[in-house]
């Protein structure tokens, strides 16, 4: 199946879900996710998977066993591409539209070292102009960030935004 678009009932079955998180609205929609919102994801996942690889598509159901919030469904539809360990592609599918993001998310402490020591060297202010010209460009930075200074580098870095991310995400 080619990919043609996201259809508007995707928009319309997450607008519904956010307001019936139920199974009896699950079941009794389930193919309207299953042509609106899994198919075109599908569809786009395989048209990708030449340029970026395989794409992993998220299950629509949420992992309630911690979860204060019973609502058995995710009101989005995810899709991630890996290029590396705990980094890569996402495209997700929403009430609120599409959103693309890029980046490492959740990096191991071996990876954050990795990436602090890439964003301390001279090679940071490269990666500092690219963000910057991104975020000039309407993209927004994301990600978990520490609260402090992370231990080995100052105050007064340069780039001390970007080492203080445990995540660096682009959407």
């Amino acid at each position: 199946m080619a990919f043609t678009g996201i259809p508007e009932a995707a928009f319309d079955f997450y607008d519904d879900l956010e307001i019936d998180n139920s199974k009896t609205f699950w079941n009794q929609h389930k193919q309207t996710y299953d042509e609106a919102v899994r198919a075109p994801m599908a569809a786009i996942a395989e048209e990708l998977e030449d340029d970026f690889g395989p794409a992993k598509l998220f299950r629509p159901n949420r992992d309630l066993r911690f979860a204060a919030d019973k609502s058995p469904y995710k009101t989005h539809q995810g899709l991630f591409v890996a290029a590396g360990t705990a980094t890569g592609w996402y495209l997700e599918v929403s009430a609120a539209g599409v959103r693309a993001a890029a980046g490492c998310y959740h990096a191991d402490s071996t990876a954050l070292k990795a990436i602090r020591a890439g964003i301390d060297s001279p090679a940071g202010a490269e990666l500092q102009r690219l963000i910057d010209g991104l975020v000039a460009r309407g993209w927004s930075l994301g990600g978990d960030e520490l609260k402090t200074v992370p231990r080995g580098y100052s105050m007064d870095h340069p780039r001390i935004g970007l080492l203080r991310k445990r995540s660096l995400v682009a959407t």
